[in-house]
Protein backbone atom coordinates (compact mmCIF):
# COMPACT_ATOMS: atom_id res chain seq x y z
CA UNK A 1 0.00 0.00 0.00
CA UNK A 2 1.25 3.49 -0.87
CA UNK A 3 2.03 6.00 1.91
CA UNK A 4 -1.01 8.09 0.93
CA UNK A 5 -3.22 4.97 1.12
CA UNK A 6 -1.83 4.16 4.55
CA UNK A 7 -2.60 7.71 5.69
CA UNK A 8 -6.19 7.48 4.42
CA UNK A 9 -6.62 4.18 6.24
CA UNK A 10 -5.24 5.74 9.41
CA UNK A 11 -7.60 8.72 9.17
CA UNK A 12 -10.54 6.37 8.56
CA UNK A 13 -9.60 4.45 11.71
CA UNK A 14 -9.50 7.68 13.68
CA UNK A 15 -12.98 8.70 12.53
CA UNK A 16 -14.34 5.24 13.33
CA UNK A 17 -12.98 5.43 16.87
CA UNK A 18 -14.38 8.97 17.20
CA UNK A 19 -17.84 7.82 16.12
CA UNK A 20 -17.85 4.96 18.65
CA UNK A 21 -16.70 7.19 21.49
CA UNK A 22 -19.24 9.89 20.68
CA UNK A 23 -21.93 7.25 20.83
CA UNK A 24 -20.69 6.49 24.34
CA UNK A 25 -21.56 10.03 25.33
CA UNK A 26 -25.19 9.32 24.45
CA UNK A 27 -25.03 6.12 26.49
CA UNK A 28 -24.35 8.34 29.48
CA UNK A 29 -28.16 8.71 29.48
CA UNK A 30 -28.65 5.17 30.74
CA UNK A 31 -32.13 3.72 31.08
CA UNK A 32 -32.74 3.05 34.77
CA UNK A 33 -36.26 1.55 34.63
CA UNK A 34 -39.54 1.27 32.74
CA UNK A 35 -42.68 1.68 34.84
CA UNK A 36 -46.35 1.27 33.98
CA UNK A 37 -48.23 4.51 34.73
CA UNK A 38 -51.85 5.63 34.62
CA UNK A 39 -52.89 9.02 33.25
CA UNK A 40 -55.27 11.49 34.85
CA UNK A 41 -58.59 11.49 32.99
CA UNK A 42 -59.06 13.94 30.13
CA UNK A 43 -62.64 14.92 29.33
CA UNK A 44 -64.88 17.81 28.33
CA UNK A 45 -68.03 18.68 30.25
CA UNK A 46 -70.48 20.79 28.26
CA UNK A 47 -67.54 21.90 26.12
CA UNK A 48 -65.35 22.92 29.08
CA UNK A 49 -61.94 21.15 29.02
CA UNK A 50 -61.19 19.32 32.29
CA UNK A 51 -58.56 16.92 33.55
CA UNK A 52 -55.07 16.55 32.13
CA UNK A 53 -54.73 18.10 28.69
CA UNK A 54 -51.26 16.67 27.95
CA UNK A 55 -49.78 13.19 27.73
CA UNK A 56 -46.15 13.58 26.57
CA UNK A 57 -43.59 13.93 29.37
CA UNK A 58 -39.87 14.66 28.94
CA UNK A 59 -38.41 16.44 31.95
CA UNK A 60 -35.88 16.02 34.74
CA UNK A 61 -37.26 14.59 37.98
CA UNK A 62 -37.68 16.70 41.11
CA UNK A 63 -38.96 15.84 44.59
CA UNK A 64 -40.32 17.56 47.66
CA UNK A 65 -39.30 19.54 49.64
CA UNK A 66 -38.34 22.13 47.04
CA UNK A 67 -35.86 24.99 47.52
CA UNK A 68 -37.40 28.45 47.82
CA UNK A 69 -38.25 30.00 44.48
CA UNK A 70 -37.69 26.75 42.57
CA UNK A 71 -38.78 26.87 38.92
CA UNK A 72 -40.68 23.66 38.12
CA UNK A 73 -41.67 24.60 34.57
CA UNK A 74 -39.02 22.19 33.23
CA UNK A 75 -39.28 19.59 35.99
CA UNK A 76 -41.48 16.57 36.63
CA UNK A 77 -42.38 16.41 40.31
CA UNK A 78 -42.34 12.91 41.85
CA UNK A 79 -44.25 12.62 45.13
CA UNK A 80 -45.80 9.83 47.23
CA UNK A 81 -49.49 10.53 47.78
CA UNK A 82 -49.30 11.33 51.49
CA UNK A 83 -46.23 13.57 51.00
CA UNK A 84 -47.97 15.78 48.44
CA UNK A 85 -49.59 18.80 50.14
CA UNK A 86 -52.95 19.51 48.53
CA UNK A 87 -52.37 23.21 49.25
CA UNK A 88 -49.30 23.06 46.99
CA UNK A 89 -51.24 21.40 44.19
CA UNK A 90 -54.22 23.73 44.63
CA UNK A 91 -51.87 26.72 44.35
CA UNK A 92 -50.44 25.47 41.06
CA UNK A 93 -53.91 24.76 39.65
CA UNK A 94 -55.73 27.88 40.81
CA UNK A 95 -52.89 30.31 40.02
CA UNK A 96 -52.17 28.48 36.73
CA UNK A 97 -48.51 28.02 37.63
CA UNK A 98 -46.68 25.88 35.11
CA UNK A 99 -45.35 22.49 36.06
CA UNK A 100 -43.43 20.23 33.69
CA UNK A 101 -45.32 17.19 34.91
CA UNK A 102 -46.52 15.35 38.01
CA UNK A 103 -46.05 11.71 39.03
CA UNK A 104 -48.04 10.65 42.11
CA UNK A 105 -47.04 7.40 43.80
CA UNK A 106 -49.85 5.32 45.28
CA UNK A 107 -49.35 2.59 47.90
CA UNK A 108 -49.74 -0.86 46.34
CA UNK A 109 -51.82 -2.07 49.27
CA UNK A 110 -54.08 0.06 51.43
CA UNK A 111 -53.37 -2.28 54.35
CA UNK A 112 -49.85 -0.82 54.50
CA UNK A 113 -51.31 2.62 55.31
CA UNK A 114 -51.33 3.42 59.02
CA UNK A 115 -54.19 5.93 59.06
CA UNK A 116 -56.77 4.61 56.57
CA UNK A 117 -59.18 7.44 57.33
CA UNK A 118 -56.56 10.05 56.46
CA UNK A 119 -55.58 8.09 53.35
CA UNK A 120 -59.18 7.91 52.10
CA UNK A 121 -59.71 11.60 52.87
CA UNK A 122 -56.59 12.67 50.96
CA UNK A 123 -57.50 10.53 47.94
CA UNK A 124 -61.07 11.85 47.90
CA UNK A 125 -59.93 15.48 48.06
CA UNK A 126 -57.23 14.89 45.44
CA UNK A 127 -59.70 13.34 43.00
CA UNK A 128 -62.23 16.11 43.55
CA UNK A 129 -59.53 18.71 42.89
CA UNK A 130 -58.16 17.07 39.74
CA UNK A 131 -61.54 16.13 38.26
CA UNK A 132 -62.95 19.63 38.27
CA UNK A 133 -59.91 21.59 37.07
CA UNK A 134 -58.19 21.99 33.74
CA UNK A 135 -54.61 20.75 34.14
CA UNK A 136 -52.26 21.93 31.40
CA UNK A 137 -49.44 19.49 32.19
CA UNK A 138 -49.31 15.67 32.18
CA UNK A 139 -50.32 14.00 35.45
CA UNK A 140 -49.58 10.32 35.97
CA UNK A 141 -50.11 7.85 38.80
CA UNK A 142 -47.94 4.82 39.56
CA UNK A 143 -48.03 2.08 42.16
CA UNK A 144 -45.18 2.49 44.65
CA UNK A 145 -42.51 -0.24 44.38
CA UNK A 146 -38.80 -0.78 45.13
CA UNK A 147 -37.65 0.77 41.84
CA UNK A 148 -39.56 3.97 42.53
CA UNK A 149 -38.32 3.95 46.13
CA UNK A 150 -34.74 3.88 44.86
CA UNK A 151 -35.53 6.61 42.33
CA UNK A 152 -36.95 8.85 45.07
CA UNK A 153 -33.90 8.26 47.28
CA UNK A 154 -31.55 9.23 44.44
CA UNK A 155 -33.59 12.34 43.60
CA UNK A 156 -33.43 13.43 47.23
CA UNK A 157 -29.66 12.79 47.25
CA UNK A 158 -29.22 15.01 44.19
CA UNK A 159 -31.45 17.70 45.72
CA UNK A 160 -29.39 17.67 48.93
CA UNK A 161 -26.46 19.13 46.96
CA UNK A 162 -28.49 22.32 46.60
CA UNK A 163 -28.61 22.04 42.81
CA UNK A 164 -31.89 20.77 41.34
CA UNK A 165 -31.69 18.31 38.46
CA UNK A 166 -31.33 20.00 35.09
CA UNK A 167 -29.54 19.66 31.77
CA UNK A 168 -26.52 21.28 33.44
CA UNK A 169 -26.33 19.18 36.59
CA UNK A 170 -27.76 15.88 35.28
CA UNK A 171 -29.89 13.55 37.42
CA UNK A 172 -32.92 11.56 36.28
CA UNK A 173 -35.15 12.24 33.33
CA UNK A 174 -38.75 10.99 33.10
CA UNK A 175 -39.97 10.25 29.60
CA UNK A 176 -43.44 9.21 28.43
CA UNK A 177 -43.67 8.99 24.66
CA UNK A 178 -47.37 9.04 23.91
CA UNK A 179 -49.46 9.92 20.89
CA UNK A 180 -51.74 12.92 21.13
CA UNK A 181 -54.90 11.80 23.00
CA UNK A 182 -57.87 11.39 20.70
CA UNK A 183 -61.57 11.73 21.37
CA UNK A 184 -63.37 8.48 22.10
CA UNK A 185 -65.74 8.23 19.18
CA UNK A 186 -69.32 7.10 19.83
CA UNK A 187 -68.95 5.77 23.40
CA UNK A 188 -71.58 3.16 24.26
CA UNK A 189 -73.32 1.94 27.39
CA UNK A 190 -74.58 -1.62 27.74
CA UNK A 191 -77.42 -2.85 29.97
CA UNK A 192 -77.86 -6.54 30.73
CA UNK A 193 -81.17 -8.05 31.79
CA UNK A 194 -82.48 -11.50 32.67
CA UNK A 195 -85.84 -12.89 33.79
CA UNK A 196 -87.11 -15.48 36.24
CA UNK A 197 -90.70 -16.03 35.05
CA UNK A 198 -93.24 -16.73 37.80
CA UNK A 199 -95.74 -19.56 38.01
CA UNK A 200 -98.97 -19.00 36.08
CA UNK A 201 -101.86 -21.43 36.59
CA UNK A 202 -103.94 -22.83 33.77
CA UNK A 203 -106.65 -20.45 32.60
CA UNK A 204 -105.02 -17.52 34.43
CA UNK A 205 -105.16 -14.73 31.87
CA UNK A 206 -103.90 -11.95 34.11
CA UNK A 207 -100.31 -10.78 33.73
CA UNK A 208 -98.13 -11.65 36.70
CA UNK A 209 -96.64 -8.77 38.70
CA UNK A 210 -92.91 -8.18 38.45
CA UNK A 211 -90.29 -7.25 41.01
CA UNK A 212 -87.12 -5.73 39.55
CA UNK A 213 -83.68 -6.05 41.17
CA UNK A 214 -81.26 -3.53 39.68
CA UNK A 215 -77.60 -2.57 40.14
CA UNK A 216 -75.37 -0.36 38.04
CA UNK A 217 -71.93 -1.77 37.28
CA UNK A 218 -69.84 1.03 35.72
CA UNK A 219 -67.46 3.40 37.51
CA UNK A 220 -65.90 6.84 37.13
CA UNK A 221 -62.79 8.36 38.67
CA UNK A 222 -59.79 10.61 38.20
CA UNK A 223 -57.77 7.65 36.90
CA UNK A 224 -59.93 5.51 34.58
CA UNK A 225 -57.44 2.63 34.46
CA UNK A 226 -57.59 2.33 38.28
CA UNK A 227 -61.34 2.98 38.81
CA UNK A 228 -62.43 -0.48 39.96
CA UNK A 229 -65.20 0.63 42.36
CA UNK A 230 -65.26 -2.39 44.67
CA UNK A 231 -67.99 -0.83 46.80
CA UNK A 232 -69.36 1.65 44.21
CA UNK A 233 -70.90 -0.40 42.81
CA UNK A 234 -69.16 -3.75 42.68
CA UNK A 235 -70.89 -4.65 45.94
CA UNK A 236 -74.34 -4.03 44.42
CA UNK A 237 -73.53 -6.13 41.35
CA UNK A 238 -72.29 -9.06 43.46
CA UNK A 239 -75.35 -8.90 45.73
CA UNK A 240 -77.62 -8.97 42.65
CA UNK A 241 -75.84 -12.00 41.18
CA UNK A 242 -76.16 -13.88 44.48
CA UNK A 243 -79.88 -13.03 44.74
CA UNK A 244 -80.34 -14.27 41.16
CA UNK A 245 -78.49 -17.49 42.01
CA UNK A 246 -80.65 -18.12 45.10
CA UNK A 247 -84.02 -17.49 43.43
CA UNK A 248 -83.03 -19.47 40.34
CA UNK A 249 -82.89 -22.55 42.57
CA UNK A 250 -86.38 -21.84 43.87
CA UNK A 251 -87.81 -20.99 40.44
CA UNK A 252 -86.26 -24.06 38.77
CA UNK A 253 -88.88 -26.19 40.55
CA UNK A 254 -92.54 -25.53 39.58
CA UNK A 255 -93.57 -26.35 43.17
CA UNK A 256 -91.47 -23.51 44.62
CA UNK A 257 -91.85 -21.02 41.78
CA UNK A 258 -93.51 -17.85 43.03
CA UNK A 259 -96.37 -15.96 41.42
CA UNK A 260 -94.10 -13.01 40.69
CA UNK A 261 -91.79 -12.48 37.74
CA UNK A 262 -88.35 -11.34 38.86
CA UNK A 263 -86.45 -9.03 36.53
CA UNK A 264 -82.69 -8.58 37.04
CA UNK A 265 -80.99 -5.57 35.48
CA UNK A 266 -77.30 -4.66 35.39
CA UNK A 267 -77.22 -1.07 34.17
CA UNK A 268 -74.56 1.35 32.96
CA UNK A 269 -74.22 5.13 32.93
CA UNK A 270 -74.52 5.89 36.64
CA UNK A 271 -72.05 8.84 36.62
CA UNK A 272 -73.90 10.31 33.62
CA UNK A 273 -77.25 10.78 35.35
CA UNK A 274 -78.04 7.05 35.21
CA UNK A 275 -78.25 7.38 31.45
CA UNK A 276 -78.29 3.61 30.91
CA UNK A 277 -81.14 3.07 33.38
CA UNK A 278 -83.24 5.69 31.60
CA UNK A 279 -82.63 4.09 28.19
CA UNK A 280 -83.32 0.63 29.59
CA UNK A 281 -86.69 1.67 31.04
CA UNK A 282 -87.57 3.54 27.86
CA UNK A 283 -86.95 0.36 25.82
CA UNK A 284 -89.64 -1.57 27.73
CA UNK A 285 -93.10 -2.05 26.40
CA UNK A 286 -95.56 0.01 28.46
CA UNK A 287 -97.26 -3.18 29.68
CA UNK A 288 -93.95 -4.43 31.06
CA UNK A 289 -93.32 -1.16 32.91
CA UNK A 290 -96.87 -1.23 34.29
CA UNK A 291 -96.37 -4.80 35.50
CA UNK A 292 -93.44 -3.80 37.75
CA UNK A 293 -94.79 -3.88 41.30
CA UNK A 294 -91.66 -2.17 42.56
CA UNK A 295 -87.92 -2.05 41.90
CA UNK A 296 -85.04 -2.44 44.36
CA UNK A 297 -81.83 -0.66 43.33
CA UNK A 298 -78.69 -1.86 45.11
CA UNK A 299 -76.11 0.87 45.57
CA UNK A 300 -72.97 0.73 47.75
CA UNK A 301 -73.69 -2.15 50.12
CA UNK A 302 -70.11 -3.27 50.71
CA UNK A 303 -68.91 -1.34 53.76
CA UNK A 304 -71.83 -0.78 56.12
CA UNK A 305 -71.66 -1.57 59.79
CA UNK A 306 -75.09 -1.84 61.36
CA UNK A 307 -77.20 0.67 59.40
CA UNK A 308 -78.59 0.45 55.90
CA UNK A 309 -80.84 3.08 54.31
CA UNK A 310 -83.87 2.79 52.08
CA UNK A 311 -84.18 5.87 49.86
CA UNK A 312 -87.59 6.55 48.31
CA UNK A 313 -89.28 9.23 46.21
CA UNK A 314 -92.78 8.65 47.51
CA UNK A 315 -93.58 9.81 51.05
CA UNK A 316 -92.88 7.18 53.75
CA UNK A 317 -96.56 7.54 54.77
CA UNK A 318 -97.61 6.02 51.44
CA UNK A 319 -99.31 2.67 52.29
CA UNK A 320 -97.34 0.68 49.71
CA UNK A 321 -94.01 2.21 50.81
CA UNK A 322 -94.90 1.49 54.45
CA UNK A 323 -95.63 -2.12 53.54
CA UNK A 324 -92.29 -2.60 51.71
CA UNK A 325 -90.38 -0.88 54.51
CA UNK A 326 -92.02 -3.11 57.13
CA UNK A 327 -90.95 -6.24 55.24
CA UNK A 328 -87.34 -5.06 55.21
CA UNK A 329 -87.52 -3.79 58.77
CA UNK A 330 -88.85 -7.10 60.13
CA UNK A 331 -86.06 -9.10 58.48
CA UNK A 332 -83.40 -6.60 59.56
CA UNK A 333 -84.45 -6.90 63.22
CA UNK A 334 -84.14 -10.67 63.04
CA UNK A 335 -80.66 -10.24 61.55
CA UNK A 336 -79.64 -7.76 64.26
CA UNK A 337 -79.19 -4.82 61.89
CA UNK A 338 -81.09 -1.61 61.25
CA UNK A 339 -82.83 -0.29 58.12
CA UNK A 340 -83.82 3.37 58.06
CA UNK A 341 -85.88 5.24 55.51
CA UNK A 342 -85.04 8.52 53.73
CA UNK A 343 -87.45 10.47 51.56
CA UNK A 344 -86.30 12.78 48.77
CA UNK A 345 -88.91 14.29 46.53
CA UNK A 346 -88.10 14.45 42.83
CA UNK A 347 -87.65 17.88 41.30
CA UNK A 348 -89.18 17.40 37.85
CA UNK A 349 -87.67 20.64 36.55
CA UNK A 350 -84.14 19.41 37.40
CA UNK A 351 -82.95 16.76 34.93
CA UNK A 352 -80.29 15.47 37.37
CA UNK A 353 -81.18 12.48 39.54
CA UNK A 354 -79.27 11.57 42.69
CA UNK A 355 -80.34 7.91 42.99
CA UNK A 356 -81.07 5.21 40.43
CA UNK A 357 -84.62 4.66 41.69
CA UNK A 358 -85.45 8.24 40.69
CA UNK A 359 -85.26 7.23 37.02
CA UNK A 360 -87.95 4.61 37.76
CA UNK A 361 -90.01 7.24 39.55
CA UNK A 362 -89.90 9.46 36.44
CA UNK A 363 -91.60 6.59 34.60
CA UNK A 364 -94.17 6.30 37.42
CA UNK A 365 -92.72 3.01 38.68
CA UNK A 366 -92.45 2.56 42.45
CA UNK A 367 -88.81 2.03 43.36
CA UNK A 368 -86.31 2.36 46.17
CA UNK A 369 -82.53 2.42 46.57
CA UNK A 370 -80.88 0.37 49.28
CA UNK A 371 -77.55 1.90 50.27
CA UNK A 372 -75.10 2.36 53.12
CA UNK A 373 -75.07 6.10 52.27
CA UNK A 374 -77.56 8.15 54.24
CA UNK A 375 -77.40 11.17 51.93
CA UNK A 376 -77.30 11.40 48.12
CA UNK A 377 -73.79 11.79 46.67
CA UNK A 378 -72.71 14.95 44.89
CA UNK A 379 -72.14 15.04 41.14
CA UNK A 380 -69.35 12.58 40.14
CA UNK A 381 -68.79 11.50 43.75
CA UNK A 382 -68.95 7.95 45.15
CA UNK A 383 -68.64 6.50 41.66
CA UNK A 384 -65.69 4.16 42.24
CA UNK A 385 -62.64 6.38 42.68
CA UNK A 386 -59.08 5.59 43.73
CA UNK A 387 -59.89 4.88 47.37
CA UNK A 388 -62.64 2.38 46.47
CA UNK A 389 -60.61 -0.83 46.39
CA UNK A 390 -61.00 -4.41 47.58
CA UNK A 391 -59.34 -3.56 50.90
CA UNK A 392 -62.06 -1.00 51.64
CA UNK A 393 -64.91 -3.42 50.86
CA UNK A 394 -66.16 -6.05 53.30
CA UNK A 395 -67.54 -9.28 51.84
CA UNK A 396 -69.57 -9.83 55.03
CA UNK A 397 -71.45 -6.59 54.34
CA UNK A 398 -72.38 -7.85 50.86
CA UNK A 399 -73.45 -11.20 52.32
CA UNK A 400 -75.76 -9.48 54.85
CA UNK A 401 -77.21 -7.18 52.17
CA UNK A 402 -77.93 -10.11 49.84
CA UNK A 403 -79.60 -12.05 52.63
CA UNK A 404 -81.68 -9.05 53.76
CA UNK A 405 -83.05 -8.47 50.24
CA UNK A 406 -83.57 -12.19 49.54
CA UNK A 407 -85.50 -12.86 52.76
CA UNK A 408 -87.62 -9.73 52.31
CA UNK A 409 -88.48 -10.73 48.73
CA UNK A 410 -89.27 -14.30 49.73
CA UNK A 411 -91.76 -13.16 52.36
CA UNK A 412 -93.62 -11.07 49.78
CA UNK A 413 -93.46 -13.62 46.94
CA UNK A 414 -94.47 -16.62 49.08
CA UNK A 415 -96.89 -14.80 51.40
CA UNK A 416 -94.79 -15.29 54.53
CA UNK A 417 -95.54 -11.91 56.09
CA UNK A 418 -95.48 -12.00 59.86
CA UNK A 419 -94.04 -15.51 59.91
CA UNK A 420 -90.53 -15.93 61.25
CA UNK A 421 -89.30 -18.31 58.54
CA UNK A 422 -85.75 -18.17 57.17
CA UNK A 423 -85.98 -19.32 53.57
CA UNK A 424 -82.24 -18.86 53.06
CA UNK A 425 -81.10 -20.18 56.44
CA UNK A 426 -77.44 -20.89 57.03
CA UNK A 427 -76.23 -24.46 56.37
CA UNK A 428 -79.29 -25.13 54.22
CA UNK A 429 -79.30 -25.91 50.49
CA UNK A 430 -80.49 -22.34 49.90
CA UNK A 431 -77.86 -20.67 52.07
CA UNK A 432 -75.84 -17.66 50.91
CA UNK A 433 -72.56 -18.76 49.27
CA UNK A 434 -69.70 -16.66 50.73
CA UNK A 435 -67.14 -18.14 48.33
CA UNK A 436 -69.26 -17.08 45.33
CA UNK A 437 -69.57 -13.54 46.69
CA UNK A 438 -65.85 -13.21 47.46
CA UNK A 439 -64.84 -14.56 44.05
CA UNK A 440 -66.97 -12.05 42.17
CA UNK A 441 -65.94 -9.23 44.49
CA UNK A 442 -62.28 -10.04 43.77
CA UNK A 443 -62.93 -10.04 40.01
CA UNK A 444 -64.75 -6.69 40.06
CA UNK A 445 -61.97 -5.24 42.22
CA UNK A 446 -59.48 -6.01 39.47
CA UNK A 447 -61.60 -4.66 36.60
CA UNK A 448 -61.77 -0.95 35.71
CA UNK A 449 -65.27 -0.24 34.36
CA UNK A 450 -65.44 3.34 33.08
CA UNK A 451 -68.21 3.02 30.48
CA UNK A 452 -66.70 5.05 27.58
CA UNK A 453 -63.66 2.76 27.62
CA UNK A 454 -65.71 -0.48 27.62
CA UNK A 455 -66.56 -1.81 24.17
CA UNK A 456 -69.79 -3.65 23.40
CA UNK A 457 -67.85 -6.92 23.17
CA UNK A 458 -65.70 -6.27 26.23
CA UNK A 459 -64.81 -9.56 28.04
CA UNK A 460 -66.19 -8.15 31.30
CA UNK A 461 -69.63 -7.47 29.80
CA UNK A 462 -69.54 -10.94 28.24
CA UNK A 463 -68.70 -12.42 31.67
CA UNK A 464 -71.67 -10.66 33.30
CA UNK A 465 -73.98 -11.84 30.51
CA UNK A 466 -72.73 -15.42 30.87
CA UNK A 467 -73.19 -15.41 34.65
CA UNK A 468 -76.69 -13.98 34.46
CA UNK A 469 -77.53 -16.57 31.79
CA UNK A 470 -76.54 -19.33 34.22
CA UNK A 471 -79.31 -18.25 36.64
CA UNK A 472 -81.99 -16.55 34.53
CA UNK A 473 -83.69 -16.84 31.15
CA UNK A 474 -84.18 -14.53 28.20
CA UNK A 475 -80.92 -12.75 28.92
CA UNK A 476 -80.42 -9.73 26.68
CA UNK A 477 -77.69 -7.09 26.27
CA UNK A 478 -78.89 -3.66 25.18
CA UNK A 479 -76.14 -1.36 23.83
CA UNK A 480 -76.82 2.27 23.11
CA UNK A 481 -74.96 5.54 22.60
CA UNK A 482 -73.99 7.47 25.70
CA UNK A 483 -75.97 10.70 25.83
CA UNK A 484 -75.05 13.76 27.77
CA UNK A 485 -72.54 16.55 27.99
CA UNK A 486 -69.39 14.41 28.24
CA UNK A 487 -66.58 13.98 25.71
CA UNK A 488 -63.78 11.57 26.62
CA UNK A 489 -60.20 11.13 25.40
CA UNK A 490 -58.12 7.96 25.21
CA UNK A 491 -54.51 7.31 26.35
CA UNK A 492 -55.39 6.20 29.88
CA UNK A 493 -52.22 4.09 30.35
CA UNK A 494 -48.59 4.49 29.31
CA UNK A 495 -45.02 3.38 30.00
CA UNK A 496 -42.74 5.73 31.89
CA UNK A 497 -39.03 5.40 31.03
CA UNK A 498 -36.64 6.65 33.69
CA UNK A 499 -33.19 7.68 32.41
CA UNK A 500 -30.15 8.47 34.50
CA UNK A 501 -28.50 11.36 32.66
CA UNK A 502 -25.08 12.92 33.02
CA UNK A 503 -24.71 16.68 33.35
CA UNK A 504 -23.18 19.04 30.77
CA UNK A 505 -19.97 19.23 32.84
CA UNK A 506 -19.46 15.52 32.41
CA UNK A 507 -20.12 15.75 28.67
CA UNK A 508 -17.63 18.61 28.22
CA UNK A 509 -14.94 16.82 30.21
CA UNK A 510 -15.55 13.65 28.25
CA UNK A 511 -15.31 15.48 24.92
CA UNK A 512 -12.09 17.21 26.05
CA UNK A 513 -10.48 13.89 26.92
CA UNK A 514 -11.81 12.36 23.72
CA UNK A 515 -10.43 15.24 21.60
CA UNK A 516 -7.00 15.00 23.23
CA UNK A 517 -6.94 11.26 22.67
CA UNK A 518 -7.88 11.62 18.98
CA UNK A 519 -5.17 14.25 18.38
CA UNK A 520 -2.51 12.03 19.96
CA UNK A 521 -3.80 9.00 18.03
CA UNK A 522 -3.80 10.93 14.76
CA UNK A 523 -0.26 12.19 15.31
CA UNK A 524 0.97 8.70 16.15
CA UNK A 525 -0.57 7.20 13.00
CA UNK A 526 0.88 9.91 10.72
CA UNK A 527 4.37 9.58 12.24
CA UNK A 528 4.40 5.78 11.91
CA UNK A 529 3.18 5.86 8.31
CA UNK A 530 4.66 9.07 6.81
CA UNK A 531 7.20 10.38 9.26
CA UNK A 532 7.62 13.43 11.46
CA UNK A 533 8.25 15.78 8.56
CA UNK A 534 4.84 15.04 7.03
CA UNK A 535 3.14 15.64 10.39
CA UNK A 536 4.92 19.02 10.63
CA UNK A 537 3.86 19.88 7.09
CA UNK A 538 0.19 19.19 7.95
CA UNK A 539 0.23 21.89 10.59
CA UNK A 540 2.66 24.26 8.78
CA UNK A 541 1.04 27.37 7.33
CA UNK A 542 1.21 27.28 3.51
CA UNK A 543 3.21 30.18 1.82
CA UNK A 544 1.14 33.11 0.62
CA UNK A 545 0.49 33.72 -3.12
CA UNK A 546 2.73 36.82 -3.15
CA UNK A 547 5.63 34.78 -1.82
CA UNK A 548 5.02 32.07 -4.41
CA UNK A 549 5.03 34.72 -7.24
CA UNK A 550 8.35 36.17 -6.04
Amino acid sequence: MSPSGELLASISSVFTVAFVLLACVELGDAAAAAVGVYRLIQYDLAGAPLGSRAAVLNHHAAALPLPAGADLSRSALVAPLLDLPLSFLREYLVEKKHLGGLLILLPTNNDSVDDKGQFKGVLTELEKLLLHEQVSYPVYFALHDDNLDNLLADIHKIASTGQPASATTGGYKLVVSSAEPRKVSSPTISNIQGWLPGFKGEGDSEQLPTIAIVANYDTFGAVPALSVGSDSNGSGVVALLEIARLFSRLYSNPKTRGKYNILFGLTSGRPYNYNGTSKWLRSFDQRVRESIDYAICLNNVGSWGNDLWMHVSKPPENPFIKQIFKEFSDVSKEMGVSVGIKHKKINVSNPRVAWEHEQFSRFRVTALTLSEMSTPPEFLESTGGLHDTRESTDAESVIRAARLVSESLARRIYGLKGRNIDVFAENSSLAINPHYIRSWLDLLSRTPRVAPFLQKNDPFIAALEKELSAHTTDVHVQSDALDGMFTFYDATKATLNVYQVAGVTFDLLFLLVLGSYLIVLFCFLVITTRGVDDLINIFRRPPSRKLKGA
